[in-house]
């Protein structure tokens, strides 16, 4: 008798947990996935700024040790009724018949993980002049793009002014992501770019905008506050209530503000739904982010309109979300919600296997703030804190999401050079 076959969409947190530890004794598994790693984002800023090699802030899907089948593809559309996923390669800039010839797949089981993508939120030439952080490829363009910047502002016949331009470094978004990434190269700045660009790592200026009232919106006003105040010291711009109205390949242009000079664009604000959520007939979140709608046994629902689910459909990541309990869209939820999924599944058959839904367990949100600083988020009865110890917390809270004790041993030896020896990013 044939192994049933689950489908995962998507190679993300969730997915790729999932493509982890589903046993392979019980089902057949198959990835879907446009992409063939599994980023690690909390380590993408880390690793544009030289503080290890990028292949540590991801992981391939396809391994010796793992049993899952994986098919490079995105998924178009779904026939729940006779259990197929319409595929499309993804394959860029490629002729070959193959990697244009749409196909099927059957399941037994499908779980929908395809994840989101960046919200430009429809500004004009964001899409087109702008550096994102979701994967690893888009870490390698900011560290490509950085070091271009300080060549070019290093020419002799490049004026102070035009070194002023293409040394500023714009950052759209004041969340957790925004704000890692500004202290990563600050720190940068402040450190190795001295030594390696003296003549003008001075005129490099990072800032952030924001269209909130301030940055750093999910931590209570102390904290943020606190983050504020201790970016301003450390010379970063923090401009909030700004509202762009459009992008260029050489500014920005901020409603009230007029037009604001660039040499990077960065924007890591938002989410926005795949073209596969937005096709799916089932149910979905009305407001703001366009999410699948499941039970709180991560079940999908059939429609707007009923309360029958799929009992072989399921969604979670950031593209799914509780209908009456929702998440915010965190790796720490997408890979709860894994686990809880992986235990369904293997457990399958055993008393109370399906009877217990899912709970989230909330973990302290933690984010860095530069030259070892940090803000934790206070839980229950007990107070966030900041500085060191936090900063602490938040790198060794990055350190232990790799999923591989290799990795995690490598970047804990590279983090023990870096401090004696400083980054030799140069190299990298």
């Amino acid at each position: 008798m044939p192994q049933p076959h689950i489908i995962v969409v998507g190679s993300g947190w969730a997915g790729f947990y999932l493509a982890e530890y589903l046993s392979t004794t019980k089902y057949s598994v198959t990835i879907i996935s446009p992409r063939r790693t599994s980023a690690y984002t909390p380590l993408l800023a880390s690793a544009a700024c030289g503080l290890f090699n990028f292949y540590l802030a991801e992981e391939p899907v396809r391994s010796k040790t793992r049993k899952c089948r994986f098919v490079k593809a995105n998924v178009l559309g779904v026939d729940f009724g006779s259990k197929k996923v319409h595929c499309a390669p993804a394959f860029e800039d490629d002729d070959d018949d193959i990697s244009n010839e749409e196909f099927e797949m059957e399941y037994d089981y499908l779980v929908l993980a395809p994840g989101c993508v960046p919200n430009t939120f429809n500004t004009p030439g964001v899409a087109e002049n702008a550096l994102f952080m979701k994967n690893v490829s888009d870490a390698m363009a900011v560290r490509k793009l950085l070091f271009d910047l300080l060549e070019k502002a290093s020419l002799p016949n490049c004026p102070v002014e035009r070194k002023k331009e293409l040394l500023h470094v714009a950052i759209v978004g004041g969340g957790p992501t925004g704000v890692e990434i500004t202290a990563e190269l600050d720190d940068l700045a402040n450190k190795e770019l001295r030594d390696l660009y003296p003549e003008v790592a001075g005129f490099l200026r990072i800032s952030i905008y924001d269209v909130a009232p301030h940055i750093l919106g999910a931590y209570d006003q102390k904290l943020h506050e606190y983050a504020h105040d201790a970016l301003l010291k450390r010379h970063i711009g923090i401009e909030t209530n700004s509202r762009i109205e459009k992008v260029d390949r050489h500014a920005l242009y901020i409603k009230d503000k007029g037009r604001v000079p660039y040499g990077m664009l960065l924007w890591v604000t938002g989410n926005k739904a795949v073209p596969l959520v937005m096709n799916l007939a089932v149910r979905k979140s009305e407001k703001g982010l366009v999410r699948i709608l499941t039970d709180n046994h991560l079940r999908v629902f059939k429609s707007k309109d009923s309360d029958e689910v799929y009992d072989n459909v399921f969604a979670l990541g950031d593209a799914a979300d509780i209908d009456g309990s929702s998440l915010p869209t965190t790796a720490e939820v997408a890979v709860q919600k894994a686990k809880y999924l992986v235990n369904y599944f293997n457990s399958r058959g055993t008393a109370g296997s399906s009877s217990v839904p899912f709970t989230y367990m909330e973990k302290q949100l933690v984010s860095y703030i530069g030259s070892h600083d940090g803000i934790i988020a206070g839980r229950g009865d007990r107070e966030g804190w900041t500085g060191r110890s936090a900063w602490l917390a938040w790198r060794s809270g990055s350190f232990m999401w790799t999923r591989s004790w290799r990795n995690r041993i490598v970047i804990l030896l590279t983090w023990l050079v870096n401090i004696i020896f400083g980054k030799e990013i140069a190299k990298m």
